[in-house]
């Protein structure tokens, strides 16, 4: 597998390197138990404009991630002495950075928990370097907040959404959403009244298409909904539209 990648990373250095809209140069901490692999991936991100910083330990994971405090953290799922599962667990409460899970296992029921865990994106090895690239920029884009002059606050009966401090209050109360959780929400919310498929969805979060076999959308629904006072059984509020994809209902 690290040869075919060498191959990829090897034929795009020989090529005009197009540097990123990110001239602060974001720092991502990549936390990968595979020397080589770890070593390209840095030099070809290096080369696109962006700060890195490698760990091999999983053990020291959760130290790194909450003292670096990194733009973006690009975490194996399969590492020495502490997994990635765990990491990605242990610190959501104090890091609110996206996360992108990196392994070569493709069980579906180990894609649901790293994003029940807190986990923004979910991506099987081996993986393309420019799809990285991509999938990275999609998810620092989304960090780094709304747009200028876009709508900042959407209120529906007791629940309250706030895109400007990415809070969203169930009868005034907090809800604990992560930040892939809160981009979903948002999405939906200002799309009231109107179906959005999951092709639209995708595209729009992750800057990919749907493969029809990805579950993730799936699953984030699933952990929203109680967190607003939906009925996971009866929803009223996120309402899935068979082969089509969700819509989030305006008050009645």
């Amino acid at each position: 597998m690290v040869n075919h990648l060498e191959e990829q990373f090897q034929a795009l250095e020989s090529q005009e390197t197009v540097m990123p809209d990110y001239p602060d140069q974001d720092h991502i901490l990549i936390i990968e138990d595979d020397q080589r692999l770890a070593e390209l991936t840095r030099d070809y991100l290096e080369a696109n404009g962006f700060q890195v910083t490698l760990e091999a330990d999983g053990a020291k994971g959760t130290d790194r991630i909450l003292t670096l405090q990194p733009d973006l953290v690009i975490l194996d799922l399969m590492l020495p002495g502490e997994d990635g599962l765990s990491i990605c667990r242990r610190v959501r409460p104090n890091f609110a950075g996206p996360i992108m899970m990196l392994t070569a296992r493709t069980d579906d029921l180990d894609q649901i928990l790293g994003l029940e865990m807190g986990a923004d994106d979910y991506v099987p090895k081996p993986v393309q370097p420019r799809v990285l690239l991509a999938r990275m920029r999609a998810l620092l884009r989304r960090a780094d907040g709304p747009a200028p002059n876009g709508e900042m606050r959407l209120r529906f009966d007791n629940l309250e959404i706030d895109n400007a401090t990415r809070e969203a209050w169930l009868a005034s109360e907090r809800i604990d959403l992560t930040s892939a959780e809160f981009d979903l929400l948002w999405l939906l919310a200002r799309n009231a009244g109107r179906v959005l498929t999951r092709e639209e969805i995708f595209t729009e979060l992750r800057g990919i298409k749907y493969d029809g076999q990805d579950r993730s959308i799936d699953v984030r629904v699933s952990r929203i909904r109680p967190k607003i006072g939906d009925d996971p059984n009866q929803p009223h509020r996120i309402k899935t539209v068979r082969s089509k994809g969700y819509l989030f209902v305006k008050d009645s």
